[in-house]
């Protein structure tokens, strides 16, 4: 039996390795990653001097998506398993602070609350705020939110709500939250023994439209796709796909792997099934898709990660991420699971 420690450390694993194996591909096109880097993207590489993101960073280095990934698991850690928008805000506002990744690495999203954060705005006006379309609809908030379904395992309701707290100082939108709730939902289904793609990916479709609704409710409805129905319509690509080469051609043409989590949520589903859940696989799926290659395979590869257990990630690429950014991750993922709060057993069973 796959124990929760392993589920939660393979998931912070396979999520660190995506977002390093997609920090050199970040923004670029199939057809140019192909002429650069292969057919697939395998192992890491220096990203190109004219990567928009991610230049100056070594190969094996994660982005912003992990490093507040990490952040968080680490603020539920030291909150024993609860986060608040007030916490979020402190992070976000921690995060911004190491010139690492901040501003060069921070959406618009990201940076406009920070910007008011700092400015000492309320966090539950802040991600709400706005009349642009695309302000709080961006992936930003589901990149970093796999440790609210590693707390929550197998309770998909809880970790939808964990998820939607942690989108209240930047995302606050219905979509925001969707695509949070999305990829909170199915790695909580995945850390249950005995899961399979199918329950996880009716989780990420629950979460999304539980999601939507509480994003709606209670910050502003921005329009915008269905994330839960571009969801059916990305696992539908991905099984009628020839092999994981055309799926991710397919998902990354009709799905979109860019910035609006209406994009990138959805194609992180695909890519999933796509790869049969494998954590490595799904991982390079989402470097090989272009776009934004990095959040996508750090939302992926973090529920493939907890689907499988740390058993299933190659010991050499959590090793090489570990050694290139002075990580721990055994460690973080032993902490994570001294707060987790399982589902509730049902009286019924």
């Amino acid at each position: 039996m796959t124990t929760l420690l392993d589920r939660i450390h393979g998931s912070l694993a396979a999520a660190c390795i995506a977002d390093a194996l997609g920090a050199p591909t970040e923004e670029r096109s199939i057809p140019e990653i192909r002429e650069l880097f292969g057919r697939r993207v395998e192992s890491f590489h220096t990203p190109p001097p004219d990567a928009p993101y991610a230049v100056g960073r070594g190969p094996a280095q994660i982005t912003d998506d992990s490093s507040q990934m990490l952040l968080l698991a680490e603020a539920y850690i030291e909150h024993d398993g609860a986060v608040t928008p007030e916490v979020m805000a402190r992070l976000l506002i921690g995060w911004s602070g190491n010139p690492a990744y901040y501003p060069h690495f921070a959406g618009p999203t990201t940076r406009r609350a920070i910007e008011r954060l700092k400015a000492g705005d309320d966090p539950w006006e802040v991600g709400k705020a706005g009349r642009i379309m695309s302000e709080g609809a961006s992936n930003g908030g589901a990149m970093r939110v796999a440790p609210a379904g590693l707390v929550h395992p197998g309770d998909v309701e809880g970790a939808v709500r964990a998820a939607h707290l942690t989108c209240v100082p930047s995302h606050h939108t219905n979509i925001g939250v969707a695509g949070a709730a999305a990829i909170a939902a199915a790695t909580a289904a995945a850390c249950v023994d005995g899961a399979d793609l199918f329950q996880v990916v009716r989780a990420a479709r629950r979460g999304a439209e539980l999601g939507e609704a509480l994003g709606s409710e209670q910050g502003r409805h921005v329009p915008g796709p269905s994330v839960a129905q571009r969801i059916d319509l990305a696992v539908t690509l991905a099984v009628q796909s020839r092999d994981l080469d055309d799926a991710i051609e397919r998902i990354a043409s009709v799905i979109g792997t860019g910035l609006p989590a209406a994009e990138a949520c959805p194609a992180a589903i695909g890519l999933l099934v796509a790869a049969g859940g494998d954590p490595f696989r799904t991982a390079v799926a989402a470097a090989t898709a272009g776009g934004d290659s990095d959040t996508v395979g750090c939302m992926a590869a973090a529920v493939a990660g907890a689907l499988n257990g740390i058993a299933a990630v190659p010991a050499a690429a959590v090793a090489r991420v570990e050694e290139a950014n002075r990580l721990d991750l055994s460690g973080v993922a032993a902490r994570l699971a001294a707060v987790a709060r399982p589902a509730p057993v049902s009286s019924d069973a």
